[in-house]
C-alpha cells in the first residue's frame, strides 16, 4: 500500500545498468521464424494474422510505399507485444516512456516526409498552402501548416504514452482499492474486483488497438508522401 503510484514506470536497472534494452528485445522471442516445411498451428496463425494486417495496410499504398511493409509490420508487432507484456504483474512497459515513443515516431515520420520531398516535391510543398487561399492569409497558413507538420510525431508519441500510462494507473488504483476494501467490506471489494477484471480485459484490447493506431497513422503519413 505504501508503494509509489509511479514506481512501475521507473526504468528498471540491474547492478546500476538499465535493462530496458533486454526488455525491448524480449518480444522478438515470441515470434519464432518457421524452419520447417510444415509449420505448427501457432506459426500458421501468426502468419495468417500478419498477412491479414499487411494486406489491409498496404491496400492504399503505391508500389513505392509498399517497400515499407516489413518495417510497418515489425512496428505493429513490436508495440503490440510490448504493450501486452507490460500487463503482466511486476513487469515494465517501455511504451509508457515518452522518450522511447518519440524515438520510434520521429525517425518514421522524418523518413516519410523526406521521401515525399524527394519524390513528390511539388505535392509536398503544396500541402503548406491549400488551393484558393486568400493572399493576406498566405503567411499565416504557411506557419500553421508547418507547425501542424512538425507536431505529428509528438502527437503520435503522446497518444501512445497517455493511453498506456492511463490504463496502468487506473488498474493500479482499482487494485489497491480492492485490496483495502477486502477487510472492510467484502461485498464492495467483490464489486471493485469485478471492475478490475473488466478493466484488464479492456486494457488487453487497448494494448492491441494502440499498436494498430500508431502504425496506421505512420502508414497514412507515408501514403501522403508517396
Amino acid at each position: 500500500m505504501n508503494e509509489n503510484l509511479f514506481s512501475s514506470f521507473i526504468t528498471p536497472t540491474m547492478m546500476g545498468v538499465p535493462v530496458v534494452v533486454f526488455i525491448t528485445m524480449l518480444p522478438t522471442l515470441l515470434f519464432p521464424s518457421p524452419n520447417r516445411l510444415t509449420t505448427n498451428r501457432l506459426i500458421s496463425i501468426q502468419q495468417w494474422v500478419i498477412n491479414l494486417i499487411l494486406k489491409q495496410m498496404m491496400l492504399i499504398h503505391s508500389p513505392k510505399g509498399r517497400t515499407w511493409s516489413l518495417m510497418l509490420i515489425s512496428l505493429i508487432m513490436f508495440i503490440g507485444t510490448t504493450n501486452l507484456l507490460g500487463l503482466l504483474p511486476h513487469s515494465f512497459t517501455p511504451t509508457t516512456q515518452l522518450s522511447m515513443n518519440l524515438g520510434m515516431a520521429i525517425p518514421l515520420w522524418a523518413g516519410a516526409v523526406i521521401t515525399g520531398f524527394r519524390h513528390k516535391t511539388k505535392t509536398s510543398l503544396a500541402h503548406f498552402l491549400p488551393q484558393g487561399t486568400p493572399t493576406p492569409l498566405i503567411p499565416m497558413l504557411v506557419v500553421i501548416e508547418t507547425i501542424s507538420l512538425f507536431i505529428q510525431p509528438m502527437a503520435l508519441a503522446v497518444r501512445l504514452t497517455a493511453n498506456i500510462t492511463a490504463g496502468h494507473l487506473l488498474m493500479h488504483l482499482i487494485g489497491s482499492a480492492t485490496l483495502a476494501l477486502t477487510s472492510i467490506s467484502p461485498t464492495t471489494a467483490f464489486v471493485t474486483f469485478t471492475i478490475l477484471i473488466l478493466l484488464t480485459i479492456l486494457e488487453f484490447a487497448v494494448a492491441l488497438i494502440q499498436a494498430y493506431v500508431f502504425t496506421l497513422l505512420v502508414s497514412l503519413y507515408l501514403h501522403d508522401n508517396t
